[in-house]
């Protein structure tokens, strides 16, 4: 099973709408999905109870109770955990990326949003430095050279990488949640290519490091 979290040092910038739209993508793609709500707002859990399609689990639980429900959705058969955390919670953020495959931090291109990435820096080292990466979010359609600039100011100002696909600012990403819905299934087009990205780029991370973990382990045991 793969885990993702989405964290982030300050609310509003989207983690929740991240969640639940690669939740939507990977149970497109035929995976079975749990998202786990710590956000004591349970955001993720209220947009389930509004959801018509029956495609996957969102269990809202406490962060102290983090690694047994992962467990449960590891003995149940999940494919993909989403964790989806509170904003400036270090403890449930911690938690959340030691036991992931891959962090995501949505972050706005704003610099009040950029100026928290060197304390998400900072509990990733806690966390035993998972693979992470800020994800620029609510950037204008047509801004594609700024959002180029601010990945490679990111690198600069707290030496985190970003992912090479960012989130645009549009109305499905606002909208869709009120009604159950992830963005790519109110907007087909824009919002469904970019949340693909993601999705790919994700699972492609994660399918490098488990690869790499059974190289090592391989190399461990032979003695090579």
């Amino acid at each position: 099973m793969y885990v993702i979290a989405i964290i982030g040092q300050k609310g509003g910038t989207g983690k929740t709408t991240v969640a639940i739209s690669l939740a939507v993508q990977a149970a497109k793609a035929g995976q079975a999905v749990m998202v786990i709500d710590v956000d004591p707002q349970a955001n993720a859990a209220n947009w389930k109870d509004r959801r018509a399609a029956d495609d996957m689990v969102v269990l809202a639980a406490p962060a102290a109770r983090l690694a047994p429900t992962l467990e449960t959705a590891r003995k149940s058969g999940a494919d993909l955990s989403i964790i989806d955390t509170p904003g400036k919670n270090d403890s449930a953020a911690v938690a959340a990326a030691r036991a992931s495959d891959i962090v995501l931090i949505p972050c706005r291109g704003h610099l009040f949003d950029m100026e928290t990435l060197a304390a998400a820096r900072d509990l990733l080292h806690g966390a035993g430095n998972p693979p992470a990466f800020v994800l620029f979010n609510g950037i204008h359609p047509s801004a594609t050279r700024i959002a180029a600039e601010l990945k490679a100011m990111t690198a600069e100002l707290c030496a985190l990488p970003s992912c090479p696909v960012h989130l645009s600012h549009r109305a499905s990403y606002g909208d869709a949640p009120d009604r159950g819905l992830a963005p790519q299934e109110i907007d087909s087009d824009k919002a469904a290519s970019e949340i693909r990205g993601l999705y790919r780029f994700a699972i492609q991370i994660m399918k490098e490091r488990n690869r790499h973990e059974g190289e090592q382990a391989r190399r461990a045991q032979t003695g090579t």
